[in-house]
């Protein structure tokens, strides 16, 4: 006879600070399924965030416990300090207990996964914004996914199985990830890693990885590697066929430890071998520069210009620091360049709202799983400037770059320019599961402070304009960037925006 799994879950919703728009509503009745007699089970209990799982072996009366804290990372819907939210919750005494019992697989990776697959099943339960599970009974699917995942006999196959199950909901954004991908989205939030400051790229015509940048002040920076440089070698290993995300893995290590680089020129004339130390490396997501131009009336004006290309935990912080120094240098209007971003925390995003807009304003509106419509409002804010703002946005703009686009254009504090925006108006909680892995579930959706919807749809811009694509290494990008034309004057949209802004001083448009 096979051995059975049993998962007793009870859960106890109470209000976190922390979560200040988690809705946890009222679960459905308790499921019990019948299950043959027990020689072996694992009995699942969870309060809370809090999961404590005993193993116990009936034939030799073990008993195993381990206590795990889950800690909510990356609540995307999750407002500011001043920002004004509410917290719905059902009463204390909201609690509920699910008896489970399923065939246990024999090999131990598997009975690890099958814990994995009740605590992902139980979040998407108790938070999926489509109550109705795409049409479908959840807990069946739970049963179905554990019979299946039974006669497997490696881990990997049992996560191709959880996997599956996710499909099934008919929403791409809710997914789980493996510790290893867990680790680099933490680095990309946090904004913080162990490594020698080296951004690649896979070359899509020749699968090349090139070097599209160097943190300044950082190992790679010291080194004196250049943009557009070929990595050929790290380690001794060569690069052939292995993607950029492999690539970056080999570089990152612990401080204090090396690793040795083959780079090939950007002419290809030669190659060379550098060994880098590795360190700490802080990643900031803003880049900005001031663009002196001459206006149509022969004065000289300044643009500052701020590139944002992730939502980390750091993004408004490091544009609020940008934003001072350029007022300290007499800038007199702004391009916000959002194209490409593809989002991150959202709260990130609602943060940065709040640099550019005053007062009590309504920055989104979010959509839970009853369908309730509720406003996120700023409370008394105070912008960090008033000068006129142009943001660039384009088809990669995406989730919380389209948050604060539509913040700041529905608003009235910007003009958007550029092309049609991605269009995902879902917002995702991120959950660490018990063997390092990672859920994100869709909970909730959102609209523009106009109640416009994003979702599949996107932003259409005031202005159109053509992209020019000024992140792919090119030839003809190479040729501008060694050359005495200046990169961002090159760019069509930013003179665009250039444009746009010097109309909008001239008419006296408030902005």
């Amino acid at each position: 006879m096979f051995g059975l799994q049993n998962f007793n879950m009870e859960k106890i919703v109470t209000p976190r600070l922390d979560l200040p728009l988690l809705q946890f509503p009222r679960s459905r009745k308790p499921t019990l399924i019948p299950s043959p007699s027990l020689n072996r089970y694992v009995r699942l209990k969870q309060r809370g965030f809090e999961t404590e799982i005993y193993a116990e072996t009936e034939s030799h009366g073990v008993k195993m416990s381990n206590t795990v804290g889950r800690k909510l990372l990356g609540l995307a819907a999750a407002a500011a300090v001043a920002v004004s939210s509410s917290i719905c919750c059902d009463s204390p005494a909201l609690a509920e207990s699910i008896t489970i019992a399923f065939p246990v697989s024999r090999a131990r990776e598997v009975t690890e996964v099958q814990r994995t697959l009740v605590e992902a099943w139980g979040l998407i339960r108790e938070t999926f914004v489509d109550p109705t599970f795409n049409h479908q009974d959840w807990d069946s699917k739970l049963q179905q996914t554990m019979v299946e995942m039974f006669p497997l006999r490696s881990a990997d196959a049992a996560y191709g199985k959880i996997k599956a199950m996710l499909s099934t909901l008919g929403d791409p954004f809710t997914r789980i990830i493996s510790p290893k991908e867990y680790q680099s989205f933490r680095i990309g939030s946090d904004g913080n890693l162990q490594g020698v400051g080296l951004f690649i790229n896979s070359e899509p015509r020749t699968g090349h990885l090139v070097v599209m940048s160097c943190i300044e002040g950082s190992p790679a920076d010291r080194a004196g590697i250049h943009e557009g440089e070929e990595l050929v070698e790290i380690n001794g290993q060569k690069l052939d066929g292995i993607d950029s995300e492999a690539a970056a893995q080999k570089l990152r290590g612990r401080v204090g430890t090396f690793v040795k680089v083959k780079l090939k020129s950007v002419n290809g004339s030669h190659i060379r071998e550098v060994k880098l130390p590795r360190d700490y490396i802080k990643l900031s997501p803003i880049s900005s520069t001031i663009i002196p131009h001459t206006t149509s009336d022969g004065r000289l004006a300044k643009t500052g210009y701020v590139k944002l290309t992730a939502f980390s935990q750091t993004a408004a912080s490091d544009m609020e620091h940008a934003v001072h120094e350029m007022e300290n240098q007499n800038v007199q209007s702004y391009i916000l360049d959002l194209r490409n971003n593809p989002g991150g925390l959202v709260k990130a995003g609602l943060d940065v709202a709040q640099l550019w807009l005053d007062g009590d304003e309504t920055l989104v509106y979010t959509i839970d799983r009853d369908g309730v419509t509720s406003p996120i409002n700023m409370i008394n804010g105070h912008a960090v400037t008033h000068d006129p703002l142009v943001v660039l946005v384009n088809e990669g703009s995406a989730s919380a770059s389209e948050i604060l686009a539509g913040a700041l254009h529905d608003n009235g504090r910007a003009v958007l320019v550029g092309r049609r925006t991605y269009g995902k108006g879902k917002i995702q909680s991120v959950t660490e599961l018990d063997d390092g892995s990672a859920l994100f579930v869709t909970v909730a959706k959102y609209l523009s402070p106009s109640l416009h919807e994003i979702d599949q749809v996107g932003i259409t811009p005031d202005v159109q304009c053509t992209t020019d694509k000024i992140d792919s290494l090119t030839g003809e990008i190479l040729m501008k960037m060694n050359s005495s034309v200046p990169l961002l004057e090159a760019d069509s949209c930013v003179m665009v925006a250039e444009h746009e802004l010097e109309t909008r001083q001239s008419n006296g448009a408030a902005s």
